[in-house]
């Protein structure tokens, strides 16, 4: 009987073992080791993988390498071409990654039924062709140059790709995949690392790019080894919670564009809608003033967003007042409460302190700085702020109101949404005409004079 040669991976890290380990050496989790069949001794003829065509490569200067500006394939989908950083670059290999029932799969079938003027191959790990078809014909889009196949092993696949010669290819997923040179079963980290080098291969000497949908962890993380989005050239990110209808994709890598933009969908029966104007959808609709609402300015990548925040301050019943953000770092609100506390004279210190940022979003940008701490002292003298007055500005520790980047954007934004008012610092002033705006600018410049106009 032929020897068996194994070995065991963190399926944390993808750290390979001669043997286990109770602690991975090199990510430091605990209980991750698993043992996994690497081949058979026995072996004499391997696996058929993605073979290149080309020579054996050699050092080149870097004068004499040719370099040819391929342009983009721009998809119908706008979103996704401004997270991608302006379409689909030929040869890169993309990976999205989310949770089980997010829409990942609709969103890849929808953009390769969009990809009418191309001809795209859709390979499925996880449904039948009747599945698939089934999505298919709730969507709105028609193409017939899209194919579909339902394969698991990379050595048909590539047989199937080398006679079809597809523009576009898309995998569902690669945690389904296996490649005959590595003998774990599926979703192995071995297994995932193998058939994501084998289709890297593919897509750089053929000039094809190749979309992977990636399931993910219980963390969030992506499945598999760590090692496989470095491995990749873009890393997306489709986020949302199932039981709303928004769905957010982020770009958590990129080789050929900016990390900081964000694509927004709503998911409807039909499939993924782009949502073009997403303040639209970020700030709610109230009949009434109420205490603890404002509204501020942040940028995601190239596009400003106007968000509501959302402030609630009670007294602490329970003797340690309790500090709770969402969509908001906790550390940067404990900071901002104590400006509040030592600059603005406001007693916080025996008051529970609630903040909510609207609409699922994670905000990082320190522009909101302002709306935030407004929204606080809105919530604790119960004040309320009109709704047509907006804020961008970041608040330093000595309660100044401190300047913050792209801030005609933010105007523009504000003015075209009907904000009547926003307020900004006074640094941010230089070189801005502020005739130039219907909206009214309110440069300022301490707390003291925002309170004092606002809150009283």
């Amino acid at each position: 009987m032929a020897k068996v040669k194994s070995a065991y991976f963190c399926q944390n890290c993808g750290a390979q073992s001669p043997k286990w380990l109770g602690r991975c050496p090199s990510c430091g989790e605990w209980n991750t080791f698993v043992e996994e069949v690497m081949e058979k001794e026995d072996k004499k003829t391997p696996g058929i993988a993605w073979k290149s065509v080309s020579l054996s490569s050699k050092p080149k200067a870097i004068a004499d390498i040719n370099y040819e500006n391929e342009p983009r394939i721009v998809t119908s989908d706008g979103e996704l071409n401004r997270v991608l950083g302006g379409g689909i670059v030929p040869g890169s290999l993309v990976l999205i990654g989310g949770e089980p029932g997010i829409g990942k799969s609709t969103l890849m079938l929808q953009i390769a039924l969009t990809l009418s003027q191309h001809r795209v191959l859709y390979v499925s790990g996880e449904e039948s062709e009747q599945q698939i078809k089934m999505r298919a014909e709730r969507m709105e889009n028609k193409s017939d140059n899209c194919y579909i196949l339902t394969e698991n092993t990379t050595e048909n696949l590539f047989r199937q790709v080398e006679e079809f010669d597809p523009a576009v290819l898309i995998i569902d997923s690669i945690q389904t995949l296996t490649s005959s040179l590595i003998e774990s079963g599926a979703g192995s980290v071995s297994q995932v690392r193998q058939c994501a080098t084998e289709l890297m291969k593919y897509a750089k000497e053929s000039g094809t790019p190749v979309f992977m949908i990636g399931h993910i962890t219980k963390d969030g993380s992506i499945a598999g080894p760590k090692t496989l989005e470095h491995m990749v050239d873009t890393v997306l990110q489709f986020e949302g919670d199932r039981h709303t209808t928004y769905r957010l994709l982020r770009t958590a890598k990129n080789r050929f564009g900016s990390t900081s933009e964000l694509g927004i969908y709503e998911m409807l029966g039909t499939g993924l809608r782009q949502v073009t104007n997403p303040s639209e959808i970020l700030i709610s609709q109230r009949e009434e003033l109420l205490s603890g609402i404002t509204i501020g300015s942040m940028m995601e990548g190239n596009r400003p967003l106007m968000i509501e925040i959302q402030s609630l301050v009670s007294i602490a019943n329970y003797g340690t007042p309790q500090r709770s953000s969402t969509g908001f770092d906790a550390k940067r609100l404990q900071m901002l409460l104590a400006v509040l506390e030592k600059r603005a004279g406001l007693r916080l210190g025996v008051q529970d302190v609630f903040l909510n940022i609207a609409g699922g979003l994670r905000v990082e940008d320190p522009a909101i700085d302002l709306a935030v701490v407004v929204s606080i002292a809105s919530s604790f003298e119960d004040s309320p702020v009109p709704p047509s007055f907006c804020f961008a500005a970041e608040v330093g520790l000595g309660g100044e109101i401190r300047a913050v980047n792209r801030i005609e954007s933010r105007i523009a934004e504000a003015e075209k949404l009907g904000f009547k008012q926003i307020y900004i610092s006074k640094y941010n002033t230089k070189g801005l005409n502020l005739k130039d705006y219907a909206i009214q600018v309110r440069p300022v410049a301490k707390l003291e004079e925002v309170f004092g106009e606002l809150i009283g």
